[in-house]
């Protein structure tokens, strides 16, 4: 068994934006665990954090997805006895 993974490659075209260095990568060249993509284009990789903070506000003001406070009664997954 090894104990080093081999490191992949990624696919031409492919971009992605490390979080650890700040800056946009053709491949992937951090670990998966630094990064955000693959996208499709460089530009695109170069908005990733901005990208990410218009899809955060969406997703905190999608009332699908709202926290319950302790005046709820219903309870959205259909639960409740």
């Amino acid at each position: 068994m090894a104990l080093f993974k081999k490191k992949s490659a990624g696919r031409p075209g492919e971009w992605f934006y490390c979080l650890e260095h700040g800056k946009v990568e053709e491949g992937p060249d951090c670990p998966g665990k630094d990064r955000m993509g693959p996208y499709g284009s460089r530009e695109e990789a170069a908005h990733a954090m901005e990208t990410a903070r218009e899809r955060n506000v969406k997703w905190e003001n999608d009332p699908r997805w709202r926290d319950r406070t302790a005046g709820d009664d219903a309870d959205p997954g259909g639960t409740d006895a």
